[in-house]
């Protein structure tokens, strides 16, 4: 999936490397202005939605975001077969025998037939019990929903408040047939994987809302036919990708150097948690704005997974883009390189002003780290962004590479 952005100068200084434009867009600005710096990113079947996060916690997994089936690969490691290696690679699939969950906006529509059989039948609708209108009832009591701030193929966002003490929160809708794997707690109750990941992470801070990088979880209710999420919702504060784009198209080392630190301190919290998120991007990175250091949450926990020890995943959940190269050579990946993999193609498209980052092109050259950053900074990205996933250091390391230090 390509991505576009068009050529501004950075308004803090010097003129910041120009970014490529990599297909043709539209654009509201006059041919005499010329096209604006907004990065976008274009994709098929695209829906609106916000990038203001300062207006909502808007799961913000985009379209190009793609489930992939590969080979299967033994959790011992063991690499794939010659013969499974011919294997068509990016075959399109909805489930994930390694428990991922739906995102908020996936790409693959509900129509799309799994690699068990048949197409989905659509559940016959059912008149809701009172235990059903109990819920509703007390969702309804104790939030005000607001304004609509996205939706997607998943599922859809609103803006909101709690009744009690007007705090912001955004109440993510999500169809049941959207919730495609169920995570068993110790009870034997099903649940979504977003929602058994995100009240584990609730468990840690016992319940306190913004002391740590995850957005908290502060209800959910089971309705019937959907499943609602309350999430607290930071304001004022914006995605990366908003807060690069005012920012003249990328950000001084410096600030990059403060974001990345609080990323890999959040991404270690998480493994501790045996919690792989599988898609850390610009847009599921909320900076909050409140203050002179930007402060940076995590956000859209829709495809992340519990992380078994040396676990080996051969279906791809995440940005098509941003695949690790180690899958589209063995169809085959691990949580805390890939981890690492994605703190690179964050930093990077944080620092440079050019064509957004793919994978491919990476590869082949044809985007390359600037050599006006620092050494360490260098070193830093080539570390973290390099092909073979067992030279990559470990998130632990990065903490105290000496560009962070």
């Amino acid at each position: 999936m390509e991505k576009i952005s068009a050529q501004k100068t950075n308004t803090r200084g010097s003129p910041a490397p120009r970014r490529v434009q990599e297909l043709n867009s539209s654009s509201s600005a006059s041919a005499k202005d010329g096209p604006t710096r907004g990065i976008i990113r274009k994709a098929k079947n695209t829906f609106s939605k916000s990038n203001r996060i300062s207006e909502s916690e808007d799961s913000n997994t985009s379209e190009e975001d793609v489930t992939v089936r590969g080979v299967k690969i033994r959790d011992d490691g063991e690499g794939p077969s010659k013969k499974n290696k011919e294997r068509r690679r990016f075959e399109l699939n909805k489930y994930d025998e390694e428990t991922a969950s739906c995102s908020e906006s996936c790409n693959t529509s509900a129509e799309v037939v799994s690699g068990r059989g048949g197409k989905r039948k659509k559940k016959k609708r059912t008149k809701p019990d009172l235990s059903v209108e109990a819920q509703r009832a007390k969702l309804e009591a104790k939030y005000k929903q607001q304004n609509q701030l996205g939706k997607g193929g998943c599922g859809s966002v609103f803006a909101g408040y709690r009744k009690a003490d007007h705090l912001h929160v955004a109440i993510k809708h999500i169809p049941k047939n959207k919730v495609f794997c169920k995570h068993v707690d110790n009870e034997g109750k099903q649940l979504s994987v977003e929602v058994a990941v995100m009240l584990k992470l609730a468990a840690r801070t016992r319940g306190s809302v913004g002391t740590s990088a995850p957005v908290a979880l502060l209800d959910w209710y089971d309705l019937d036919q959907e499943l609602v999420l309350v999430l607290e919702r930071p304001v004022p504060a914006e995605d990366l990708l908003q807060y690069i784009k005012v920012n003249g198209g990328s950000l001084q080392e410096e600030e990059a150097k403060i974001i990345l630190k609080q990323l890999v301190d959040a991404t270690i919290e998480l493994q501790d948690q045996r919690i792989f998120h599988r898609d850390i991007k610009l847009e599921n990175i909320l900076i909050e704005t409140g203050s002179d250091i930007p402060r940076v949450r995590l956000i859209d926990f829709g495809l992340s997974c519990f992380v078994k020890k040396r676990s080996c995943y051969h279906i791809f959940y995440g940005t098509s883009a941003h695949t690790p190269p180690e899958w589209l050579s063995h169809c085959a990946y691990r949580a805390g390189p890939t981890t690492v993999w994605q703190l690179g193609v964050v930093l990077f498209e944080t620092l440079h002003s050019e064509a957004l980052f793919q994978t491919t092109k990476f590869i082949r050259k044809r985007l390359t780290i600037s050599k006006d950053l620092s050494k360490n900074c260098q070193d830093f990205l080539q570390t973290c962004l390099s092909k073979d996933p067992q030279q990559r250091l470990t998130l632990e390391q990065l903490q105290l590479h000496p560009w962070l230090r």
